[in-house]
Formats: structure tokens, C-alpha cells, sequence
């Protein structure tokens, strides 16, 4: 998937996110005492950090990366049948094995 570029945004559009920033009840604005008074989640907590586990969740059979070359004819038809293309050309390969 190809990146797409984010054109920065205008004065106006900073000018009214800070606004609406400044007006949220809920959210005030940090202070520089509180600011410099903050420590890192892990130091404050470090029993509940070390319990977290981050990312996936490892699989039982992880997949295996492997090169392999395909006549341009087979691969586009694959392509051509949309996201996920892989995974049905998986399956297909399990139907298919002996």
C-alpha cells in the first residue's frame, strides 16, 4: 500500500485544534510544574508494566517466509482476486498437498 502524503497543516487549522484544546473541561492544558513532575509509566508502576505484554500475541505454527518464483501469469491471477490473495493461495496449496 502506497504512502500517501500528509500536506502540513494551516495556521487556521493549528489556531482552531488549539482552541478547541484550550476549551475541553476534561483535558487542561499540563502545567510546567506538572510536566516536571511526571516519571515514566514503568517507574511509577513497575509490577503492572512488566505485566503487560506488548504486540501480538505469539502464534502456536507461525508462518515461514520463503523466495519463491511464480510465472507473472499465475501471480497476477492471484493479485487480481483482491486483499488476501495470500491466504487463498495458502489454502489452495493445502488443499492441493499430498
Amino acid at each position: 500500500m502506497p504512502k500517501t502524503k500528509i500536506p502540513p497543516i494551516t495556521d487556521e487549522e493549528e489556531a482552531r485544534i488549539q482552541a478547541m484544546i484550550a476549551s475541553d473541561p476534561d483535558a487542561p492544558e499540563a502545567t510546567d510544574e506538572e510536566l516536571a513532575n511526571m516519571r515514566p509509566f514503568a517507574e511509577v508502576f513497575p509490577e503492572l508494566a512488566a505485566s503487560i505484554r506488548r504486540g501480538r500475541p505469539p502464534l502456536e505454527t507461525p508462518k515461514q517466509s520463503v523466495h519463491l518464483r511464480l510465472d507473472a501469469d499465475v501471480l497476477a491471477a492471484w493479485r487480481a482476486t483482491g486483499a488476501g490473495w495470500q491466504s487463498r493461495m495458502n489454502e489452495a496449496l493445502r488443499k492441493a498437498m499430498p
